[in-house]
């Protein structure tokens, strides 16, 4: 099964944790060959890999990630999964960081950010994000 967009469970989770706290997010994304964009987007039909699709999807986001205080912290390409499934093979990994965690909640609910997602709902064969509470150091 793939995964990529939020479970309501999941999500319904994530909503009762502390808001005011920092937040860090683990990305691990599969990217589809050809973007699979609907018929009502502008990019639907044309031969789009997932891979630029995914970097629209940063060039339309990354500023209102940047206006809510959000950052990329690393990001890396994985060469070979040594624990785990096999199939669970990833092209990026990403972890990124909010000031808050009501940071992050605004940032997915805005509006800007609601429409350049769709580049990366075209993008994602498959997805992990999960919610990571910064190490104390």
């Amino acid at each position: 099964m793939a995964y990529v967009h939020p479970d309501r469970a999941a999500w319904t989770d994530f909503l009762a944790l502390p808001r005011d706290e920092p937040v860090q997010m683990l990305n691990l994304i599969r990217l589809r060959d050809v973007a699979d964009y609907p018929a009502d987007h502008p990019d639907h039909g044309k031969s789009v890999s997932g891979s630029e699709a995914y970097e629209a999807y940063h060039r339309a986001t990354g500023h209102v990630m940047a206006r809510f205080g959000g950052r990329r912290v690393w990001s890396g390409k994985p060469q070979v999964q040594i624990t785990g499934p096999v199939d669970e093979a990833w092209d990026m990994a990403v972890i990124t960081e909010y000031p808050t965690a009501q940071a992050f909640i605004d940032m997915v609910r805005d509006p800007d950010y609601r429409e350049g997602v769709s580049h990366r709902s075209a993008a994602v064969a498959d997805a992990r994000v999960v919610r990571i509470a910064p190490a104390a150091d």
